[in-house]
């Protein structure tokens, strides 16, 4: 049958609608596939150095030798999955032990717990001792308070030459970058000028150059101008610094209810993307701000709150498919002992050593949960606050890869095998838009370290070409032309 409608009508119809597609593709070109950290660690400007992320490695693994010196006992801590029906001690001479050094692939499937318990151990003291810390923030706001202003020009100045320095040194994390103070009207000129100072400084220092992966943080956002003043700033700076037009990146925090829904009753987290031109790479949710804003108690406010995961879920609301990155916040109960051993003094009673575990353990286990949560909800980064959270920080990361690593791999292998038609695999129904979604499991689980290349093309059935390209769509392409 001859269709009814002319090719010039047909462009008449469709040219409209290509150019809104065109325009949605623009606000929502999806993920980027470049590696996010898992976390943010932040720490006052007057105490960074150069080497602050090696000497925070340093600590966690003070603290994990000290309250966890071995896989079982780590385990027992954060309360790992099976970690009650694993022995007390560590046998060298054990048949467990040989088969989980020897044997891991045999040890997955046969002993599950202990594999899992010891993997992670391993992989965590292997984070510790090559990359403790994966992105770094300077911090001028809450970690840092009010001073003189000649003493804060002075700690602008001293942290980007540090900044430079590490960079020469190769001893910064992957990512950096510095946290401001809130433009509002009390503390904007404050905030301007030591933004301005840290970046002609660092810049100067590292022969007109930015680090990789350098970021400024927007604390306590409000309304949509104090975004699109700091987007406006980093274009005059990257004027006066001859740097490339698009160089400085920002992330905002969104950590007020208004940064939620605005005076007018819009969903404001749009309309500050907007106002980024571009320039911002992540959101990060600030915990303790948002919940007192809400009037809850300190004793309630905390990360598994009703009211942060309303906002949380906002936040992915609004930005889904938009490549822009989301933060969840930090656990604020540290993993601190509460007695120690004072040089020239007494020793430390049996009680006092009991009780120092305790609280170490009590506290590892509230953050390991605090993060589980968090990555069941899609946030894959955190904030971090004190060194001795890193070593949970890495498990929980890592345990919850490695827990869904044979559920996700047999699902992955069934869908590219199958080339886009709807597959079960036991009572798991998938559909093609699951397909990238299980490839950017694979990519995340990679990027922190959970595991290998190696591992990952073994139990996928991908090729190294077929990850690296990050594409599900276009794996499949590829593999239908064969």
């Amino acid at each position: 049958m001859t269709p009814s409608l002319s090719d010039a009508s047909l462009t008449e119809l469709t040219g409209p609608l290509r150019q809104a597609n065109e325009e949605f593709s623009r606000h929502y070109p999806g993920e980027t596939g470049r590696r996010q950290p898992v976390h943010t660690v932040y720490g006052g400007a007057h105490l960074f150095k150069s080497d602050s992320a090696r000497r925070l490695g340093s600590l966690a693994r003070r603290s994990l030798d000290q309250f966890a010196p071995d896989f079982l006992a780590f385990a027992r801590a954060i309360d790992l999955p099976g970690a009650s029906e694993l022995p007390e001690i560590v046998d060298e001479a054990n048949e467990l032990v040989s088969l989980l050094r020897n044997e891991p692939e045999q040890a997955r499937k046969e002993k599950k717990a202990a594999w899992l318990a010891y993997t992670i151990y391993r992989r965590v003291i292997e984070k510790l001792q090559h990359e403790p810390v994966e992105d770094f923030r300077i911090d001028f706001e809450d970690g840092y308070g009010n001073r003189p202003d000649d003493e804060e020009d002075g700690h602008a100045v001293s942290a980007a030459e540090e900044t430079a320095e590490g960079g020469k040194n190769g001893t910064l994390p992957p990512f950096i970058g510095i946290r401001i103070k809130p433009f509002n009207e009390e503390l904007r000129a404050r905030s301007f000028r030591t933004l301005d100072i840290f970046v002609s400084t660092l810049v100067e220092r590292n022969q007109g150059q930015l680090p990789e992966n350098f970021v400024v943080t927007l604390p306590k956002i409000t309304i949509a101008e104090q975004v699109s003043t700091l987007a406006a700033l980093l274009a005059q700076l990257e004027k006066q610094l001859s740097l490339d037009d698009g160089s400085l990146k920002f992330e905002m925090m969104i950590e007020t209810t208004q940064s939620i829904i605005n005076h007018r009753g819009e969903i404001n987290l749009p309309l500050l993307l907007g106002a980024a031109e571009g320039r911002c790479v992540a959101a990060h949710f600030g915990t303790y701000d948002y919940t007192a804003g809400c009037n809850i108690t300190a004793a309630h406010q905390h990360m598994l709150h009703s009211a942060c995961d309303f906002a949380k879920h906002m936040m992915q609301v609004s930005f889904a498919g938009t490549g822009i990155w989301l933060s969840d916040g930090a656990t604020n109960i540290m993993p601190v002992a509460p007695h120690r051993f004072v040089e020239g003094g007494p020793p430390l009673t049996a009680e006092q050593i009991e009780e120092n575990r305790e609280v170490v353990h009590r506290a590892w286990r509230l953050h390991y949960n605090h993060i589980q949560h968090s990555l069941t909800n899609a946030f894959y980064q955190g904030w971090d606050l004190h060194p001795a959270q890193l070593p949970t920080r890495y498990a929980a990361v890592y345990a919850f890869f490695l827990e869904s690593l044979e559920a996700a791999s047999e699902r992955l292998k069934n869908f590219v095998e199958k080339a886009a038609k709807a597959t079960l695999v036991g009572d798991v129904f998938d559909d093609a838009a699951t397909g990238q979604g299980l490839l950017n499991y694979f990519l995340r689980a990679i990027n922190c370290g959970a595991i290998s290349e190696a591992e990952a093309i073994h139990l996928s059935g991908l090729t190294l070409p077929e990850l690296r390209s990050a594409s599900f769509v276009r794996i499949l392409k590829n593999r239908q032309a064969l």
